[in-house]
């Protein structure tokens, strides 16, 4: 059992911390309401014996009035789990703004003759997260329900179509159609814009693919190897399948190893006959180094070729103090961070979460990704009006033991975004409940409030190795209900301490949280007049590992 449950379990980290925030001017609270009537059907689901040691805590405000609608432990604090992200995607929105685009330029460092450039390209990083890897035809940022960056902690992650190198293919072109089709030279990656923090996943100036090596086995017939896909495939990176196909019904279970640079990467295990591809990925170790080499490569693609060994340490030592006076070869633009900012909620991307602190400390022109946090702070206290202290953060995903929210801040900050001009585009930006991202694994089924939940969810988890069992830290939910008439309300619900015994008890926790979504959902109807039947229980869209 101890193998199977850390086998889906990802490590709750324990990174040095950075208490990073103090008091501030604070907008009122609003009046508790203690342990009201939640109704029988909440009250049995916050019953279950799971819940026996744990603590719930449940804040509903209509905001058009500020009327506590209902209120269970509202001003104590909660660990949150990707809750968070809502603190610190709004920072980087408010400090960035929606339309903020990322430019990555690539500056010629030498002269040109003919269409020879004696000397190096430097791209210059500036933190875009996908660098054109998740970006379709539309301009918009692709993602699916489970991501592919959850590969080796959740069943079912899968990968979105789009090439993790379509960024620098982009560059590649441009390089070319400026005139260039050879560099006696090198390609160098410059990293400067920040000093990777510590924190996990630990953001760099240049992702590709979000750091990792997608690893994509597909069954075939028992006794027979499976096979294997795997993205992006830049060299010196080998990939070594020793998975095999077992009869159906078998196991799958499939392990990753890899060499101390990461370049050498073995899979061995088994997967079933009847399992769906099953997705592992493998971190890149050195973003730097894998992507000077994959611009090499793709210069190579579009025509250019480069004197300099493809492979090897990134020769940041040649780089420059500054680019005054050298001409710009080309420049990558990313979406609007809007569309980032959707990512992020949607699938819950912890290095994009952790990255928003770089971002915002970069936009102050600080190396510092713990500079990022007076900015939150900052955007707290003086624009959304909410007081600070009624968060604790060291990180901006959600996962360090400092890590604190009370409902009522959460509300208040929810609140805030009605009252501004991009209110509807930071609700959509939230999964939908039955529609989008992860909101997109409930109620998917005869649920009368598909569509009527904006919401991210939270969770923490570990394996409690004294009774050998699932414990469930965390599992919240915050964002916005959506009457059948338009009305919204603002909601969170937590549950911190709760057991499972195995990862299935673990998704029932999730699965409850949502169902009390739903139901408030459907009660907002009742409250505003709507003619529709009680709320039917949503066991059938309930996730299962089946």
């Amino acid at each position: 059992m101890r193998s199977g449950i850390r086998g889906r379990l990802r490590a709750w980290a324990t990174v040095g911390v950075t208490l990073a925030v103090v008091a501030g001017t604070a907008a009122a609270a609003p009046a508790q309401a203690p342990h009201d009537d939640l109704g029988p059907e909440i009250t049995a689901i916050m019953n279950k014996p799971a819940y026996q040691h744990a603590q719930w805590g449940l804040l509903e405000i209509d905001p058009e009035n500020g009327r506590v609608v209902h209120s269970r432990y509202p001003d104590q604090f909660f660990m949150p789990g990707s809750t968070v992200k809502l603190i610190t995607v709004s920072g980087a929105w408010h400090a960035l703004g929606p339309d903020h685009r990322f430019t990555t330029p690539v500056n010629e460092i030498g002269h040109r003759n003919g269409s020879t450039l004696t000397g190096n390209l430097a791209l210059v990083a500036q933190g875009d997260l996908t660098m054109g890897g998740r970006t379709k035809p539309d301009g918009s940022v692709d993602f699916t329900p489970i991501d592919h960056t959850y590969a080796d902690d959740i069943p079912g992650a899968t990968l979105t179509p789009e090439d993790p190198l379509a960024g620098l293919d982009q560059i590649a072109r441009q390089v070319r159609d400026s005139g260039i089709t050879a560099v006696d030279g090198d390609v160098v990656i410059d990293s400067r814009l920040f000093t990777p923090p510590p924190i996990s996943p630990q953001p760099t100036p240049l992702i590709i693919n979000d750091n990792v090596i997608d690893l994509l086995s597909t069954p075939t017939a028992p006794g027979q190897a499976a096979q294997l896909s795997w993205r992006p495939q830049v060299a010196p990176y080998q990939v070594t399948s020793n998975v095999q196909t077992v009869a159906a019904g078998g196991s799958t279970d499939i392990q990753v190893n890899a060499s101390p640079d990461g370049t050498a990467i073995t899979l061995t295990g088994t997967i079933a006959a009847d399992a769906k591809p099953t997705l592992k990925i493998s971190q890149i170790q050195d973003p730097n180094a894998f992507g000077r080499t994959a611009l090499i490569e793709a210069l190579g693609r579009a025509g250019v070729t480069v004197t300099a060994a493809p492979t090897g340490p990134n020769p940041d030592g040649t780089l420059p103090a500054s680019y005054t006076g050298d001409r710009q070869a080309a420049a990558f633009v990313s979406p609007p961070y809007r569309e980032y900012a959707k990512l992020i909620l949607n699938v819950s991307h912890n290095l994009g979460a952790n990255l928003t602190l770089c971002n915002m400390a970069a936009n102050r022109g600080s190396t510092n990704c713990f500079d990022g946090f007076p900015v939150v702070h900052d955007f707290l206290a003086n624009t959304a009006q909410v007081d600070p202290t009624q968060f604790q953060l060291a990180d901006g995903r959600g996962d360090v033991p400092v890590d604190r929210v009370t409902p009522t801040g959460l509300n208040q900050l929810l609140a805030y975004w009605l009252r501004t001009p991009d209110a509807d585009a930071f609700r959509t930006s939230l999964p939908i409940l039955g529609v989008s991202g992860t909101g997109a694994l409930f109620c998917t089924t005869d649920c009368p409030a598909k569509g009527k939940v904006f919401a991210k969810p939270g969770t923490i988890i570990g394996l409690d190795e004294l009774n050998q069992q699932i414990a469930i830290n965390a599992q919240t939910y915050a964002g916005y209900l959506q009457a059948d008439d338009g009305h919204l309300y603002t909601f969170f619900i937590g549950v911190n301490g709760a057991a499972a015994p195995d990862i299935q008890g673990f998704f029932d926790t999730n699965d409850d949280v949502d169902e009390i979504a739903v139901l408030l959902q459907q009660e907002a109807c009742a409250e505003h007049g709507t003619d529709r039947a009680h709320h039917k229980a949503a066991t059938s869209a309930r996730r299962s590992l089946a």
